[in-house]
């Protein structure tokens, strides 16, 4: 089970991007974790549409790019080792069996085999670089959680630094029509910045995750679109204030 896939230039013009909810693999002889085939490409599965908008993203800014090589359900490279929302026994409503009663060696082998290469991937990747990067991490979320809507279309989440975020959020109507708001729909305090605050918030680089409503990116075309109005904006927030 390869942990990242790492395209772009080795070293890019001062960003690192980062989607670790990428893939909806699921390796054969874990039998799709036990889930119905209705829920086996949902939300709980991958990011949908998160892939295509980071690599026009990728593109525009030439930058490199880390993206996830397994289902988040086999392990969610978002969240440390310790945490049970690595490996999720249950997503919103989505029950997840090949996850439930595992022992602490079969999921010690989950973050050898998928979460030790990732990390290993994103230091890499920001050693690599000649000027100290600013860390932006990729993923979409789902229109309604637990039976409620969402109206954000767009949020702007941070971890203890929260400078990107703020330039990203005043200058988002120069950009982009999409609802945006700060920490939506979720924040820091959910548990979702492990990578910022892993990578970015222990180095001192500036960082933000993007995340947008799934169905305004599940075509080619409407991620392309997104990526490329998000890349636009990330630039001027940079060249703004620069870190």
């Amino acid at each position: 089970m390869p942990g990242a896939i790492v395209s772009g230039p080795v070293r890019g013009n001062g960003i690192v991007l980062i989607c670790e909810h990428a893939s909806a693999d699921i390796p054969i002889a874990m039998n799709d974790l036990g889930l119905q085939p209705s829920d086996r490409f949902s939300h709980a599965v991958w990011d949908i549409g998160a892939l295509d908008m980071a690599h026009a993203m990728r593109d525009v800014l030439n930058a490199p790019l880390i993206a996830g090589a397994t289902s988040r359900l086999v392990y969610d490279c978002n969240r440390p080792p310790e945490a049970p929302s690595a490996i999720p026994d249950q997503s919103e409503r989505i029950a997840v069996p090949g996850n439930r009663n595992l022992t602490q060696i079969m999921r010690d082998k989950r973050t050898q085999d998928i979460y030790a290469p990732f990390t290993a991937a994103v230091t890499d990747v920001i050693a690599a670089q000649q000027f100290r990067p600013a860390i932006v991490t990729l993923h979409s979320f789902s229109p309604v959680w637990n039976g409620t809507p969402r109206t954000s279309e767009l949020g702007l989440l941070h971890d203890e630094d929260t400078t990107l975020a703020q330039s990203m959020l005043a200058r988002a109507p120069r950009h982009i029509a999409l609802r945006t708001e700060l920490n939506a729909p979720y924040a820091a305090s959910d548990g979702v910045t492990h990578t910022l605050r892993r990578f970015a918030t222990a180095a001192g680089l500036p960082s933000v995750m993007i995340e947008v409503r799934n169905n305004l990116i599940d075509t080619l075309a409407k991620a392309q679109e997104v990526g490329h109005a998000l890349a636009a904006l990330l630039s001027d927030a940079l060249e703004g204030h620069p870190c």
